[in-house]
């Protein structure tokens, strides 16, 4: 199994190497050359446990490995310690029909970013002793609050690698930012940028396509590297929990044969969580309609109902702050898969939205878009009732980012009538958005971010995670905050390398 880029159909690369590169040189994103089909396999693969279930599936893709490696990676990833017992679980939902809730986020640090981000520090370490042996593995990192703990927590203390993570100043929940600034490690830094999300990003994509940044990084026997879903190795995990859910659900539904279809719900703002789903289907997993719910920052709902997307928009913080995105990376790698791997086409388009904000894709990819997609927004008012709504109707307390999937999945179903079965990707811990998802719920008020935790418990039932209990007692470790601009400087300064 070899990777192109999305903007290069010359340039072929090994698995490690796409996940050592983590981004091609000239800025487009890696992509394997074929999609493996396990559809005669589905009986087989049913029966596996989680760690078997990633081992089976990442050897179809990391080819370059050995299984022996492939095994080490997940065994340590997944092992059940890590999760509180079983690593994601399929919740049905009450009085919804057909409605389940795929719960992401009983990992070390509440988040989805957790099935992909502790593997992935073991998945790039062996990618770096097959591609830049003796180097040391710099890896950057832009995010909207889950991706920063999750990469912080999974690299912390990996032998010859550093981790700088960015996040907008003013753009996280205070629990992720909690989680964020505490963060134990001696390879670790964390510093706020005056901006958004995809000033972050922005910036941390140009550090990797910079030329003279190489250099310097070479000189001082440094490689840079991603933990964002840009990286393939971040996003292949990804296709695991999608199978397995669907696998639980045959089981739930007590189904013999794996032909029933089933709706995909992502909450997603950089696409990848929605697109890995899309991945699973092109394997064979059975799915009918991908359903893709954005919150006020509602440019994939746009560009999925009209083929325009157009970043110039206003920019929206909202109680759904992983979703604060105008920029989603990862919709570039399905317009390459839609076009049928056209690289200049996709450049094209790539090139007019750093230009001049927009792009349009053609009628056919349009078309296509929408015969797979889905798409809906939800604002902040609408989250709350469904946060609300879904406590109170089913007993089932959620985070401010899956109550933009359920409005969004009611919303499919009033439009469209229909009802079959639909697996929602539930992203985060309620309690990662106490104040929020409590001012749903209850008129109790308080300034104290665990003041809010513990009267979320006591009013939901519903246990406080330890890691997140134990952010109270943890001293601030990071104050850093820089422009955007000034990014790249913060980046050599923090690795000991004159600008």
């Amino acid at each position: 199994m070899l990777y192109k880029s999305t903007r290069n159909n010359n340039l072929k690369v090994t698995a490690s190497e796409a996940i050592a590169r983590g981004i091609s040189e000239e800025g487009g994103l890696f992509v394997p050359e074929y999609f493996p089909s396990v559809r005669d396999k589905l009986s087989y693969l049913r029966k596996l446990d989680y760690i078997s279930l990633s081992k089976e599936i990442l050897s179809l893709y990391l080819t370059d490995y050995t299984k022996e490696e492939i095994g080490e990676c997940a065994e340590k990833a997944y092992e059940t310690s890590k999760f509180s017992g079983e690593q994601v679980r399929l919740h049905e939902v009450e009085n919804e029909d057909g409605i389940y809730s795929l719960e992401l986020w009983h990992g070390p640090t509440c988040a989805f970013k957790d099935m992909a981000l502790q593997i992935l520090p073991h998945l790039l370490t062996k990618a770096f002793k097959k591609q830049a042996d003796g180097k040391k593995a710099v890896i950057l990192v832009a995010t909207s609050g889950d991706t920063g703990k999750a990469a912080l927590e999974g690299f912390k203390d990996v032998e010859n690698t550093q981790i700088i993570v960015f996040y907008p100043e003013n753009g996280v929940s205070p629990m992720q930012l909690r989680q964020m600034n505490t963060q134990e490690g001696e390879n670790v830094c964390v510093c706020a940028v005056k901006g958004n999300f995809d000033d972050c990003q922005t910036q941390v994509k140009r550090i990797f396509t910079s030329p003279e940044l190489k250099v310097k990084l070479s000189e001082n026997n440094m490689l840079f590297s991603s933990a964002n879903s840009i990286n393939w190795g971040r996003l292949l995990p990804q296709i695991v929990y999608y199978f397995y859910a669907y696998f639980r659900f045959l089981d739930r539904m007590g189904v013999e044969d794996e032909e029933e279809a089933i709706n995909i719900v992502v909450p997603t703002g950089n696409f990848g969580n929605i697109l890995a789903a899309y991945y699973a289907k092109m394997m064979g997993l059975p799915v009918n309609k991908f359903i893709c719910a954005s919150n006020s920052n509602n440019v994939l709902t746009d560009f999925i109902n009209t083929g325009k997307y157009d970043k110039q928009r206003k920019f929206y913080t909202t109680i759904s702050p992983s979703m604060d995105i105008l920029v989603s990376s990862n919709l570039e790698r399905l317009l390459y898969h839609l076009t049928d791997g056209n690289d200049k086409k996709t450049a094209e388009w790539m090139k007019a939205l750093n230009e001049k904000g927009e792009y349009t894709v053609d009628a056919i990819v349009a078309n296509k878009v929408k015969e797979l997609f889905a798409a809906y927004c939800c604002g902040e008012a609408d989250t709350s009732k469904t946060i609300n709504s879904c406590f109170e109707n089913s007993a089932y307390l959620i985070d401010t980012h899956t109550a933009v999937a359920f409005k969004a999945i009611n919303d499919y179903r009033e439009e469209n009538d229909d009802y079959t079965p639909a697996v929602i990707a539930s992203t985060a811990s309620p309690y990662k958005f106490s104040k929020s998802v409590l001012s749903a719920i209850s008129d109790f008020e308080s300034d104290d971010e665990f003041v809010l935790v513990e009267k979320l418990s006591e009013v939901s039932g519903l246990e406080v995670p330890k890691s997140l209990k134990a952010l109270k007692e943890k001293k601030t470790r990071f104050t850093n905050v820089c422009d955007r601009e000034s990014i790249a400087s913060f980046v050599l300064d923090t690795l000991g390398i004159e600008g």
